[in-house]
């Protein structure tokens, strides 16, 4: 009888599109005996697991909660002393507000085998595939990437510093605090500041919309924007030709006031 030799391998899916998963990510997939996925991890990769693997889903969005953040780490263990290889594949990178750290330290209490394939975190490639720099010389010189939803369903209190920083910003998990990020923003005197909602990023039905950062709730009832979707804030979204055309409608209606 062959002996089970327990692992957990973490594995970041990217952004959506299942073409942008990494080559040692796909490889993990391929030698799992479990797979425990997430909503945001493409169906599509699920199709080059072995015939054999078991599949669950155990994914959560906004509202919507399979398991809970425990249920999913006593499954880990359980399934990786039952039958070996578990692949937890999750979108984005795992550890992106993805909690990859806590799983990976229950696992680690059993004497489970771990591993971490990182994966192409949203922050950067949505806002890059929509040729959105989150950093350019003269412009930005680093980016902060921000929960819109902590522990205990706040916006993270580090915007008020990523506002100070004069940086990019990119908000993960925010679109129910558009309003109260508009404020944040307008009260600091930096409601003026370029702003692009990107919904639903590298996958073939993707919306984007831009305008400024304290009309955020504009920018998504205009464009039909929800979740899944990610907000950048700063003067790197002019790069997006949406937001050129913009300008220049703004520019060409104020001469006409005028």
């Amino acid at each position: 009888m062959q002996t089970v030799q327990p692992k957990l391998t973490l594995v970041g899916a990217g952004p959506g599109d299942p073409e942008l998963i990494t080559v040692k990510g796909l490889k993990a997939i391929q030698t799992a005996r479990v797979i425990l996925y997430d909503a945001l991890a493409n169906n599509e990769l699920l199709e080059h697991a072995p015939q054999n693997c078991l599949k669950r889903f155990v994914g959560k969005r906004a509202g919507m909660h399979v398991y809970s953040q425990d249920e999913i780490n006593r499954m880990i263990v359980k399934y990786a002393l039952s039958f070996g290889s578990v692949v937890r594949l999750k979108g984005g990178d795992s550890f992106v507000f993805g909690r990859g750290q806590e799983e990976l330290a229950f696992a680690q209490q059993f004497n489970i085998e771990t591993e971490v394939v990182p994966g192409i975190s949203s922050a950067i490639s949505v806002p890059g595939i929509n040729k959105i720099p989150v950093t350019a010389r003269n412009v930005s010189e680093g980016f902060w990437v921000i929960t819109g939803t902590t522990q205990e369903g706040r916006l993270s209190r580090d915007l008020q510093y990523a506002i100070q920083a004069n940086t990019t910003v990119v908000i993960l998990m925010g679109m129910n605090k558009l309003e109260e990020i508009a404020n944040i923003y307008s009260t600091h005197g930096a409601g003026n500041i370029p702003a692009a909602i990107i919904h639903n990023g590298t996958l073939p039905d993707q919306k984007l919309g831009v305008g400024l950062a304290s009309d955020l709730n504009k920018i998504a009832l205009d464009n039909d924007l929800r979740n899944p979707a990610i907000i950048v804030i700063g003067e790197v979204v002019r790069f997006h030709e949406a937001f050129q055309s913009l300008q220049a409608k703004l520019a060409a209606d104020y001469k006409l006031a005028v």
